[in-house]
Parts: structure tokens; C-alpha cells; sequence
């Protein structure tokens, strides 16, 4: 998701490259990745970058939403608020005043698979991060009173950012109706109905459950040296007791897909409309090898950015377009989904850009691609890659989201070999299998028509 959205919008810097600059950043020297285990099975992964004196310090649980019991949607990121909380070692926000005194920045997020606390500060401050996440991975005090006030801040979120959002109810309605039995239908911030009846009794199993250092990742990218980021690791996270072995992330099965699913909202607020169309295809973790690279490629020519075919195609030659993208998400536990979205431009209408994009996904099933235009997409996603590196934050979300999906070190290292190659056949085979009109799922949202009196 993160990363991969980034990714799509790092292309169009990285083909603006050109020459001498081009060539100086493919040379630059290899951030290549150490990576070890602490005895309590927490494992660590370090970045160096001695370009700046920062850090960029994060911690991966594999626990997501599509993990929550059922009846219990929101858990997970209901814990995620938690987690800011007093501890028995320091009082509710003295975490944050100390990221703030040294004029760092600290945050979290929830997705599907996992959980990510993040902070970026001087290398100095590194060990005292530890410190801090160390203590709140077991030492949490959570009252009745913590609970509510915290419960009460979650359903505000959901009632500002999805309920009062035309798209963000569309995406919700889609996924329900996308998936048919992976837990993925079910939004990350959970079902209003249950988030309301979300408990201490709850949030306690959960934290018990999954807050261990046997089922997170560090991720430490910046100005630091391996050796010492081990030692800290083991003066701070080293003391956690390892927990109870982790059953096996064993979710439903998703069935065949066998119809064409429409989804339509229709919203006074909406001035411009929009489709998006979707299909279930593997993931790096579930594909067959060469499977999910050649879906990478395939998104990135149809519709990766100003350079690809439903770009150049709906909004440069034909004008009818304001936007038109594709989009694979890559990284994730079980299967995912792949993504066409499109909108119009002036007077054009959302059947004729709809039509426009079929078009281009038929003429890939039927002709396939151009080596050249492959060759092409390759070298954008590999710099790509390379751009990831100048940001911190970014490089330790790539390690962090593919080990907490099943992936390791070795998958990102060998990435871009892989891409490489890829064949023209490969991403023909692949729109062919996948990318079938009968068997997806579109999304309209669409402005209120006003009534003539």
C-alpha cells in the first residue's frame, strides 16, 4: 500500500532523470541491509545512511486488522491509539514530549497485516526510543477509563474520515464487495457497530495476544553502525520476555471469482465522477515466482504514470481524461488486489473513459507489450527503488512492510533482478489471467443529479 503508492509517484521524478546525474545515482554506493535476531525473537534490521545525522527508528507488529477475532473489527486499530498511553514507567504523553524536546516527529498507522510505531530523531536519541518502545510493548496500563475516552476518539475518526467522505464510503463498499471471504473486506478502522462495543477485556487479549517481541520487527534506517544498533537493541528490547509462540496466520480462503460486481454511490458533495475497477490477483508472498513482478511491470505500463499507456492514451492524445492510473498492491500477507481508476475532463463522459481503459487492458491481453516500452518500465522501477533510498522513512517501510508480510531481506535485495527479468510473454500472461472484465469489481461514484422543475 505505502510504499507502493510512493513508488508510483517517484516514477515520473525518476524518468525526468537523465545523463551524468542519472548515472552518478545508479553508481552510488549500495545501502545493503544487516540483519540479525534477539534471543527473544524480535528481529532487527539495519540501514546505514551517513548522508545526514538522522534516524529513522521503526517497530513492525505482525498483527493487522484482517487478524481481529471476528465480531471485533477496529481492534487493531483501536490498539494502535493505546499504545500512547501511561505505562508503568512513564506517565500518558511523556513519550511524545521527549520526541518533541529534540525536535523529532513520532507517529503509527494500522493496515490489514500489521502495525508500525515510527519515530525519526537525532542518532543520539536512538537508544532512548528504544527505551520508550521496549517499555510500552509490555507495560501498558489500561483502565476502564483509558478505554473509553480512547474508544470515543476512534468512532469521531471514523465519523470524520469515512462517514462524512462520499469516496472513503465507496472504497469500504467496494472491499466488502470485492472480497468474499478474506478478512481484507473488512474496513482496517473496523464497523461503526463494533468499534462501539470494543472493551478493556478486548484490548487486554489483544495486547497479550500480539505485543511481543517474537512477533515485531525493528527497523532502524539512518546515521547509525549495525554493531552498536545491536547492542542497544539488546540493552533495551533484549530485556522483553519473549512471548508464547504465534499460531500460524491461517485466514479464509478466497473462492473463485466468477461474476462482474458493480458498486455505485451517488453524493450531493461529489462534483466530478470517477470509477475504479478491481481484480484479486496474487501477492509478492502468495504469487508463483515471476507472477507478482510481472504484475508490478503490468501496472506500471498501463497506467504507472505520465509515460504509461492509459496516461498518454485518455489524457494526452484523447483529452478525455483528468486522471487515469493503475495500481498492484504488492505487499501483502495473502492475496490483493489490482487497480484500474479513471475521471473525466470537461465534457467527456465516465462510460467513455471507462470504455477507453478496457480498451487498453484488451489490446494488452490480445497484442501484449513492446520489449522497448518494457525495457523502459523496468528501468523506471528500478531507479525507483534507488529514489527510496533518499528518504529514510521510506527505505525502513519497504524492509518493514515485507518482512511483516512474509517476506525477507534477501526478497528486497534480489528485487531488482528479478524485475529484470521479467518478459513481454510474462506481463501478457498476466493481464490475460487476471484481468478479466467478467470477473471484477467497479466502483462508481458519482455527483447527485439536480431534478428540472
Amino acid at each position: 500500500m505505502i510504499l507502493q503508492a510512493l513508488r508510483i509517484g517517484l516514477l515520473a521524478t525518476a524518468a525526468a532523470l537523465a545523463g551524468p546525474a542519472l548515472a552518478a545515482l545508479e553508481s552510488a554506493p549500495d545501502f545493503s541491509a544487516a540483519n540479525f535476531l534477539l534471543d527473544n525473537g524480535m528481529e532487527v534490521v539495519v540501514i546505514p545512511d551517513h548522508r545526514a545525522p538522522i534516524v529513522t527508528h521503526m517497530v513492525w507488529y505482525k498483527i493487522g486488522s484482517a487478524d481481529e477475532p471476528p465480531g471485533k473489527s477496529g481492534i487493531a486499530h483501536f490498539f494502535e491509539h493505546l499504545m500512547f498511553k501511561a505505562t508503568a514507567n512513564h506517565a500518558a504523553g511523556e513519550f511524545d514530549r521527549a520526541v518533541s524536546e529534540i525536535g523529532g516527529s513520532n507517529n503509527a498507522f494500522t493496515s490489514y497485516d500489521y502495525t508500525a510505531f515510527h519515530e525519526t530523531v537525532p542518532p543520539s536519541a536512538l537508544e532512548q526510543m528504544m527505551g520508550f518502545e521496549a517499555d510500552r510493548m509490555r507495560n501498558l496500563i489500561l483502565t476502564d477509563d483509558v478505554i473509553k475516552t480512547e474508544r470515543d476518539v476512534i468512532l469521531e475518526e471514523r465519523r470524520s474520515r469515512i462517514d462524512s467522505n462520499p469516496q472513503a464510503v465507496l472504497d469500504e463498499e467496494v472491499d466488502a464487495t470485492l472480497w468474499q471471504n478474506q478478512p481484507y473486506r473488512i474496513p482496517v478502522i473496523g464497523w461503526i457497530q463494533e468499534m462501539e462495543q470494543l472493551n478493556r477485556t478486548d484490548a487486554e487479549a489483544f495486547y497479550d495476544s500480539y505485543y511481543r517481541p517474537n512477533n515485531a520487527v525493528l527497523v532502524v534506517a539512518g546515521d547509525v553502525d549495525p554493531d552498536a544498533v545491536k547492542a542497544m537493541a539488546e540493552r533495551t528490547y533484549g530485556k522483553v520476555a519473549r512471548g508464547p509462540d504465534l499460531r500460524p496466520r491461517i485466514r479464509p480462503v478466497e473462492p473463485q471469482q466468477n461474476t462482474k460486481r458493480t458498486v455505485t454511490l451517488t453524493d450531493a458533495r461529489v462534483s466530478v465522477p470517477s470509477f475504479s475497477t478491481q481484480w484479486v490477483v496474487p501477492s509478492y508472498h502468495t504469487a508463483k515466482p515471476g507472477e507478482a513482478e510481472a504484475l508490478d511491470l503490468l501496472a506500471e505500463i498501463l497506467g504507472g504514470g505520465n509515460r504509461s499507456r492509459l496516461y498518454q492514451q485518455l489524457v494526452v492524445k484523447q483529452g478525455i481524461a483528468s486522471e487515469a492510473s493503475a495500481f498492484f498492491q504488492s505487499t501483502m500477507l495473502d492475496a490483493t488486489n489490482f487497480t484500474v481508476y479513471g475521471s473525466p475532463r470537461g465534457d467527456a463522459k465516465l462510460a467513455d473513459v471507462e470504455a477507453a481503459v478496457d480498451a487498453e487492458i484488451g489490446r494488452i491481453v490480445k497484442d501484449g507489450v513492446t520489449e522497448n516500452e518494457l525495457e523502459r518500465a523496468k528501468t523506471r522501477y528500478v531507479r525507483s527503488m534507488i529514489f527510496l533510498r533518499d528518504k529514510q522513512d521510506d527505505m525502513a517501510s519497504m524492509y518493514g512492510s515485507t518482512l511483516a508480510t512474509g517476506g525477507n531481506v534477501k526478497d528486497i535485495e534480489e528485487r531488482p533482478d528479478r524485475i529484470r527479468k521479467v518478459t513481454a510473454e510474462e506481463v501478457k500472461a498476466a493481464a490475460a489471467r487476471y484481468l478479466a472484465l467478467d470477473r471484477s469489481t467497479t466502483g462508481y461514484l458519482l455527483p447527485q443529479q439536480q431534478v428540472e422543475q
